[in-house]
């Protein structure tokens, strides 16, 4: 399959915003809702889908970690803004690590 023409970081950031997407949706899943179960399916789909494209260009052990950060931190994000889960200093500290640690590998990246 050719590598579509888009730069890979960018692939990575729509892949951990797609992930935050399907991982906050996974709460509204169920039989008993079968179309955003499938809307939800789709977009994990999408996301794995631009992970791979990623991943051609990206070391692994970078793109993987990024993309794990992205939905880590955007789904804690969205946890506490939409779903009014805990914003403690500890929680705000742990997340602020994940993003550096984001940089970092950003930083040490060839690409």
């Amino acid at each position: 399959m050719p590598i579509p023409p888009i730069h890979p970081w960018l692939a990575l950031i729509i892949a951990g915003v797609l992930e935050i997407a399907w991982a906050s949706g996974f709460r509204f899943i169920g039989f008993n809702r079968p179309v955003v179960s499938l809307v939800v399916a789709m977009v994990m789909v999408l996301s794995f889908y631009f992970l791979w494209v990623a991943v051609q260009r990206l070391p692994i052990g970078t793109a993987y970690a990024v993309w794990t950060g992205i939905g880590a931190v955007g789904a804690a994000v969205v946890g506490m803004v939409l779903y009014g889960e805990p914003a403690g200093a500890i929680r705000i500290v742990s997340i602020v690590l994940i993003v550096a640690g984001i940089v970092g590998l950003k930083l040490v990246s060839a690409h």
